[in-house]
């Protein structure tokens, strides 16, 4: 049964993406999905959608390597940050509390098991747009901009795990964030786990890397209006010359429509109709999956695509060999054995 714990989070509020293609990334993230810079600091720009309430959605960030760098979670309240916060000391992975930024406020720094940085908040600063952004509904955070993929808001983070049980639990047991689905391996365990604040029907996912790394990044994913905007991004892409991965199709797990995309930085990019489901009922119980469910693809019955458990970034070594096996057909457990001795 649902506590009040469970309701401690509230979305995701801004991630930072590393990338080694600093002005190409920018291009993609302002001009190909319609983001708006509202701030350049150092090596730094933020960006936002033109529906989020906050300042920013992303903070990309010019580095030697590609990535995810610090995801900020937003509290509920102030005593539910004071309950999460209490919780992540207990488990020591807590770094301490971080100054403001871009105008979210102060935030405590920690880590989970698998050593992905984050932190979490509570006060914040609502966007106002200035003359040239000002939307003519005044229910809306932004004006909207009419180009591009039109990205409305940031949807969801997938992380890549070596240990998909330990990142897991801590989610389950120390942020208190509800499971909507799983996939049970054969060998016991999990290879993916999907994880919801609300009524969306999941936030935070953790899915298995078959290189045996600890805190690499799967994908980003960010909410056009409908399916069609989804299939005009696809168009889009094709004509800019992004590599389309896969989709777009239906996912089985969640039933969001999607496609995924590798922006110029490298890092794998989703976007998500995850609104047309939502899950009322605070008590769902969550829904397990066997390997042999899995096998059998997306909800239309298109096959996942290899490279979606070995591509991850940063890149490991030996990257593209990793990449181009999975697609030759080298299973799980031999793609770990491999790269993991």
């Amino acid at each position: 049964m649902a506590e009040m714990e469970n309701f401690d989070l509230s979305h995701v509020g801004a991630v930072e993406l590393l990338t080694p293609k600093f002005e190409e990334s920018l291009w993609f993230f302002r001009e190909l999905l319609a983001m708006r810079v509202i701030a350049r600091i150092g090596d730094s720009a933020y960006l936002r959608c033109w529906d989020e309430y906050e300042n920013y959605t992303i903070k990309l960030t010019s580095s030697s390597t590609n990535g995810v760098g610090r995801t900020l979670y937003r509290a509920t309240s102030p005593e539910a940050l004071e309950r999460r916060v209490a919780a992540i000391e207990a488990t020591g992975l807590g770094h301490g509390w971080k100054e403001p930024e871009a105008g979210v406020g102060p935030s405590y720094e920690f880590e989970d098991p698998d050593g992905h940085l984050m932190a979490i908040y509570y006060e914040t600063e609502h966007y106002v747009p200035d003359i040239e952004d000002q939307p003519a509904l005044k229910n809306q955070a932004s004006a909207f901009p009419g180009r591009g993929v039109n990205a409305r808001r940031l949807d969801h983070i997938n992380y890549l795990a070596k240990d998909v049980n330990a990142a897991g639990e801590f989610w389950r047991d120390v942020m208190k964030a509800r499971e909507s689905e799983r996939v049970r391996l054969d060998s016991g365990g999990y290879g993916a786990w999907w994880f919801r604040f609300h009524q969306k029907s999941y936030d935070v996912v953790y899915s298995e890397d078959w290189t045996g790394e600890r805190g690499r990044f799967h994908h980003l994913a960010f909410a056009p209006d409908t399916r069609e905007d989804i299939l005009k991004a696809a168009d889009i892409f094709l004509e800019n010359g992004i590599f389309i991965e896969y989709g777009p199709y239906k996912h089985a797990i969640n039933q969001t429509f999607f496609l995924y995309v590798w922006e110029p930085g490298g890092n794998r990019i989703e976007l998500a109709n995850a609104g047309a489901r939502l899950i009322l009922d605070p008590d769902w119980p969550v829904v397990e999956w066997t390997e042999t469910e899995r096998a059998k693809g997306q909800a239309w019955g298109m096959k996942t695509v290899p490279t979606f458990h070995t591509h991850g970034t940063p890149d490991v070594e030996n990257q593209e060999q990793i990449d181009r096996e999975a697609m030759d057909g080298i299973k799980h457990e031999e793609v770990k054995e491999v790269y993991t001795d």
